[in-house]
This record gives structure tokens, sequence and C-alpha cells, in this order.
């Protein structure tokens, strides 16, 4: 992705909405579905996976695992199997790699991890019945794993929890992990993208792991804003998670994101579809006719209106009022990442002339504004 912000006009499901992708490998494949769903995409890498040539970590922890012969070995990720036999077949380990493994039983995390694992002619004893660490991790110590040697494929974030309770059951744990996150080129995508949020110029922003969210949360915090990050997170920016490991950092946070049932990237993009257009399309009668705002989409009647970032802010949360009164102060605030926070009256003005009534805003003396219904 050479550009950090496309937009595909044709229409769909997410026209109006602007949404932020953190991931890296396979975003192409999310953007473009996004996209031609209708949505703006603001593409800001988090983190990139190290090139293998890179990664001598790697090398040294296959060769150790290929010197002990783990009795069992657990396998988290499809990516981290394929990545793991790609990078010990280049340092000639690949033969004596697929030796080791096809000697001792193998657990799966979940059904594509199953099936790299008979993709490369091997088969597993075990899968863990929602495809999370901590069950699999739960299976396991129904067993005695005392005095056994188990090789763990970690992926890229350990969780080092599951890894304590094998250790306190008795076994000996050798960890190799297959792809490491690391800053990838253009990361000043990343604070674009927190400014961008704090704003309140995105709807929604996806997660398919992790160390990203832990990326996003450390950019933050240097810029000053995880907080605002957070509050905004909270009250009006969809969190969007592939899986509940990806979640759990958001959720430590005091964030609850949408994770899907199935955990693959085809079904976030559909229940970011589903609840994009269920809660957060604002609809309302006013004087000035039926207004819908689907993101940053605003129509009153049949009239498409164009409204500016902080003119947007403004007229949403009018909306969200639905003809209460909002203080200046309260208005005020919502501008202050705009960097119009010191211009209300300038703001409502240009809001005014924007839209095809201009008394919609209503002005209540020495209280604030209101949208006339």
């Amino acid at each position: 992705m050479t550009e950090a912000i496309r937009a595909d006009p044709t229409g769909g499901q997410l026209v109006g909405f602007r949404i932020g992708v953190t991931s890296d490998r396979r975003s192409g494949d999310l953007i473009d579905a996004l996209e031609r769903r209708g949505a703006s995409v603001l593409h800001a890498p988090a983190l990139k996976i190290a090139p293998i040539a890179e990664d001598v970590e790697l090398l040294a922890d296959t060769a150790a695992m290929v010197e002990a012969r783990p009795d069992l070995f657990i396998i988290t990720t499809a990516y981290g199997m394929r990545r793991w036999f790609e990078a010990a077949d280049a340092a000639g380990l690949g033969d004596d790699l697929l030796d080791v493994l096809g000697g001792g039983r193998i657990y799966v995390r979940g059904p594509k991890a199953r099936g790299a694992v008979r993709a490369a002619g091997l088969d597993d004893v075990g899968i863990s019945s929602d495809e999370t660490t901590a069950t699999l991790v739960d299976e396991l110590l129904q067993q005695d794993l005392s005095g056994l040697i188990i090789g763990v494929q970690l992926h890229a974030y350990a969780d080092a929890h599951q890894l304590a309770r094998l250790r306190a059951a008795g076994a000996t744990l050798l960890t190799v992990t297959p792809y490491r996150w690391i800053k990838p080129e253009g990361s000043e995508r990343l604070p674009r993208l927190i400014d961008a949020v704090c704003a309140g110029q995105l709807d929604c922003v996806t997660f398919t792991s992790a160390p990203a969210v832990d990326a996003l949360f450390s950019t933050a915090a240097e810029q000053g804003l995880q907080e605002e990050l957070v509050r905004r997170f909270q009250r009006s920016v969809l969190a969007a998670a592939v899986g509940p490991v990806t979640a759990q950092p958001l959720i430590d946070a005091g964030i609850e994101p949408i994770v899907p049932e199935r955990f693959r990237m085809g079904a976030l993009i559909r229940l970011v579809c589903d609840h994009l257009a269920e809660h957060h399309v604002e609809q309302l009668r006013t004087r000035a006719g039926y207004v819908e705002v689907r993101g940053r989409s605003v129509r009153v009647d049949d009239m498409q209106v164009d409204l500016a970032p902080a003119q947007l802010v403004l007229f949403k949360a009018l909306l969200s009022a639905r003809g209460a009164v909002l203080s200046r102060d309260a208005l005020t605030n919502l501008l202050a990442h705009t960097g119009a926070g010191h211009a209300l009256d300038m703001n409502v003005n240009r809001l005014r002339k924007s839209l095809p009534d201009p008394q919609l805003v209503e002005t209540v003396v020495k209280r604030g504004y209101r949208l006339h219904v």
C-alpha cells in the first residue's frame, strides 16, 4: 500500500464510513474488502513481521528443538507453522524438523493450524475446542506432564501465563517464534491514525493481532494521547478484533471490541458491516426534513451535504442529542482535537452555511446549541 487513505465511490454497506486498518500482513485483502463495500480506509500498519533472514534467534531455537526431540508439540498458527518450515529448510534443518515433529504428539490450537500440520505430512492428536491456547493447555493439564519436554510454536505474542501453567505441571518448555514484530517503514502513519481517532474522524479501527494493539497504545502514550484514545474507543469509535487473543489488550484497557464468532477475516468484515449499519447510523426527523448520518456521509432528505471534519463532529453531536441543548463548553471540548476548539462560533456558522436550511441549528441564548427537530 503506497497510499494511506483510499476510497471506493461505487457504494455499498459501508458508504460514508471511514475505517482504520492496523494490520500489515494481508492488509491488502482487508482493505480491498472494505473499499468494495464503500468505506474510506486509513491504513496505518502498527507492526510488520521481521524477514526470516534477519531472525538468528529462530534458527537457534529450531536447532535446540531438533536436538532435544520434545515429547509433544503445541502448534498455535498455520502461518507460524509454514514460516517455521520455510526458515528450517533455508538453514538445512527442514528434514530434521519434520522427523522430530513426526516423533512427538502434536496438539493444535485451531483448524487452520491443523491444516498446516497435515499439509506438512504430519498429524495431530488433539485440538482446542475454541481455538484458544488457554483451552488447549486446560486439556493438556489433564495428563501427567511431569518430566516431559514440550515444544511450543508461539505466534509473536507469547502468552506467559499459559506457558507458566505448563511449567508448573513439571514440563520443560522449548519455544520457537517463527515470526517477530518490528516497526514498519512509514511508521508515521500510526500517529496519524491516533490523531484521527482522537479527532472523531474514524468510525471504526480493525485489529488482527494483539501486538498491534500494544503498539497503538504505546505510540499514543508517546504522543500524550493514550487517555483520549481509550476514551474515544469507549464512547464513539468502534474497535473490531479478529479474535479473543487480539481483543484481550483492548478489554484490559477498558474497551469493549466487537469479535466475530468465527475468528476469521471474512467474519470480521461481515460483523463490522452489520454493527456499523445497526449502531452507527443516526436518523432524525427535523424541521429541514429527514436527516441521516452514516459515518462521514450526511443527507438531508435527498440532498447530500459535504461537511468539513470540525463541522461534522459538531453536527453528529447535535444529532445524537436529538433536540436537546448542548452547552458551548461541551461542543468546544469536542472540537479540541480537530484543531478548532477555540473557534466554536465560526464552525457553527460554517455548519449552518453548509446545510440546506441554516436554521436547522438553533442558538439557545446563554446555553448553547440544538437541532430544530
